[in-house]
């Protein structure tokens, strides 16, 4: 019993040895083999404590360097939108302003009480193609917001040269008229009036040489008035002129219901 006592002892001493050996030899370059190997408690303490510093710095960095990405992103799209405004976006703002600009408000019910001033106005006159006698009175409003005129042009035909201008004929217009206190012309949009000179076609007066026209006679000074030369040959007998409308089609057609002086 003894003897085999010793010799187990003797065994295990000489395993304990070579494991030992293995161990120093596997560990012996410092490669980390420590951290698979038992480590005393005061150096696991302070690796753990250094692998918290560690993440806590590069969390922290992470963080820091994704806030600082963030802002330098908001920076970078600040930066980029004062960019564009400073390459491009004045002229876009300059564009929107100007859209803003010629677009104004449009409503009917702003073109109620904002009467159409003559600086906002282009007015042409010309004949009505198909038609001996008619002509066209075009009222574009090249202003940037709506505004309202008299239902019809005030328009008077008479001699460029006379010094008296009281004789000047005025054509009939529709009566019986009421309703919205105003017509209102949106922006880049044209209110048409058709005057017919001869309706009948007979033989009429041939010393009107001249239309006369103002575009809204119920807001408009008399020094507003645009005068339009007719040309020769005109003869003029009892004219009709109808009242503002969208089309050629619809002032025609109005024209011929005037019958009411004005």
């Amino acid at each position: 019993m003894q003897t085999l006592r010793k010799r187990s002892a003797v065994l295990g001493g000489a395993a304990t040895a070579v494991l030992a050996l293995a161990l120093t030899a596997c560990g012996g370059d410092g490669s980390g083999t420590k951290a698979a190997g038992p480590a005393d408690d005061s150096a696991s303490a302070k690796a753990t404590v250094a692998a918290k510093d560690t993440s806590k710095d590069t969390s922290g960095d992470a963080a820091q360097d994704q806030g600082g990405t963030a802002g330098d992103g908001a920076k970078t799209g600040g930066g980029s939108t004062d960019a564009v405004t400073s390459s491009t976006g004045k002229s876009n703002g300059g564009a929107a302003k100007t859209g803003g600009a010629a677009a104004g408000d449009t409503s009917d019910g702003y073109a109620y009480k904002h009467p159409c001033k003559s600086g906002d106005l282009s007015v042409r006159v010309y004949a009505r193609e198909g038609s001996a006698t008619q002509h066209v009175i075009e009222v574009n409003n090249t202003g940037r917001n709506s505004c309202g005129l008299s239902y019809f042009p005030r328009v008077s035909l008479g001699a460029a040269k006379a010094t008296d201008h009281s004789g000047d004929i005025i054509p009939l217009v529709p009566g019986g008229l009421g309703g919205a206190p105003a017509y209102p012309v949106k922006p880049k949009t044209a209110a048409i009036a058709v005057i017919d000179l001869n309706p009948g076609g007979g033989n009429g007066v041939t010393w009107v040489d001249e239309l006369n026209v103002l575009a809204d006679g119920d807001h408009m000074a008399n020094a507003e008035q645009l005068n339009f030369p007719l040309g020769p040959d005109v003869k003029v007998g009892t004219p009709k002129l109808g009242l503002y409308e969208r089309t050629v089609a619809d002032a025609v057609a109005s024209m011929k219901q005037a019958n009411t002086k004005p």
